[in-house]
């Protein structure tokens, strides 16, 4: 046999093999896709939801957002686990006792994960019978954990949380990797209780929605996009408030992700602007209440959260804004209901503190 023969025969061997062996497949499961292929799926996706009017990209420099121009006071409310609705609970019921009718004063509210729970329940009157439901399971937090999407995770929850951990940058293709972590986690189980839990906590199972005023926040799974989610894409969806709150606390490898429309959809915090704070600018004042400063504090992400500069972004385009940094207690687990008893209190104490300085930003 010729040289040449032999190589041939030899190439001709290796490709049958990789037909059959276990690790020949295994590496080419790892080659990257042809790049040609990931525009083209890019582009199919693009036109196929062009009409759903879910994406909102997020702002990378100091821009007017179409949904707060001309408007006087705004509000963002970032995300935090069951913690941060906790303390959410507690801060709102101080300065509803110090006078502030947080329902009505903002003409917008943007809620991220926690926040959107918290927003949804003051602009559909939810928020007493929210505050009373959080005070009971700060008592019994071990009902509530029945009721949380919290298990033993299995491999397939730990690759999407251990994925969600090790991220160092915030683009939309890092978003797109823990997105498909996150489809690929067996969350049945977790996520028929979080769209159970979510209904309870806005009040909400049908297709309701807040005022127009109301926007969730959340990220594509497989496109990494950002979604926006407003009283008029709600209806032209057919997405439910409680779905909606849902899917922005979606988070990789412990709920969801939940479908909006056809697009699955993970917690909206799982990008490097997770208070959405660009969709608040433009408007005359911004309220905005974060539970860290994207430096220190318990965090549910690795992806970088340089909050700090993205409220000069919108500072930049002139609106004046109040933020307010929750804080958490030192080595605080933000999805332990045993947290909850604990965060009430520390909400409302703060509110104490921050009541009169926001009726002067504010009124």
């Amino acid at each position: 046999m010729s040289r040449r023969d032999f190589l041939k025969t030899t190439v001709v061997s290796s490709v049958a093999i990789a037909g059959t062996s276990g690790f020949a497949h295994s590496e080419a499961r790892t080659l990257p896709p042809k790049p040609d292929l990931e525009l083209k799926a890019a582009e199919i996706s693009s036109k196929l939801f062009a009409d759903d009017g879910l994406v909102i990209p997020i702002a990378n420099k100091p821009t007017v957002s179409s949904l707060a121009k001309g408007l006087d006071r705004t509000m963002v409310l970032g995300g935090g686990g069951e913690y941060y609705i906790a303390w959410y609970c507690g801060f709102f019921h101080g300065l509803y006792e110090a006078g502030l009718d947080m329902a009505n004063i903002p003409e917008m509210v943007v809620g991220t994960s926690a926040g959107s729970y918290i927003g949804s329940s003051l602009l559909s009157g939810e928020f007493y019978r929210l505050r009373t439901e959080f005070d009971f399971f700060g008592k019994f937090p071990e009902i509530f954990s029945k009721m949380a999407p919290l298990a033993t995770p299995n491999l397939s929850q730990m690759r999407a949380d251990k994925v969600n951990m090790s991220a160092t940058d915030g683009s939309i293709e890092t978003r797109r990797t823990i997105g498909a972590a996150a489809l690929a986690a067996d969350n049945k189980l977790n996520s028929d209780r979080i769209e159970k839990l979510a209904a309870l906590l806005t009040g909400d199972s049908k297709t309701s929605w807040p005022p127009k005023r109301m926007f969730t926040t959340g990220i594509d799974c497989y496109t990494g996009e950002r979604l926006v989610v407003g009283q008029q894409t709600a209806k032209k969806n057919n997405i439910a408030l409680a779905h909606g709150a849902a899917a922005s606390s979606s988070l990789p490898g412990v709920a969801g992700p939940t479908l909006l429309g056809q697009r699955y959809v993970m917690d909206g915090g799982i990008c490097s602007n997770p208070a959405h704070v660009d969709l608040v600018a433009g408007s005359k004042r911004a309220l905005i209440i974060t539970l860290t400063n994207g430096v220190t504090g318990a965090i549910l992400t690795t992806i970088p959260h340089p909050i700090a500069q993205n409220i000069k972004d919108v500072e930049a385009t002139g609106t004046k804004v109040k933020w307010i940094v929750a804080g958490t207690p030192p080595g605080v687990n933000l999805l332990d209901p045993k947290q909850i008893e604990g965060a009430l209190r520390t909400g409302y104490d703060r509110a104490k503190v921050e009541a009169l300085k926001i009726k002067e930003f504010w009124v």
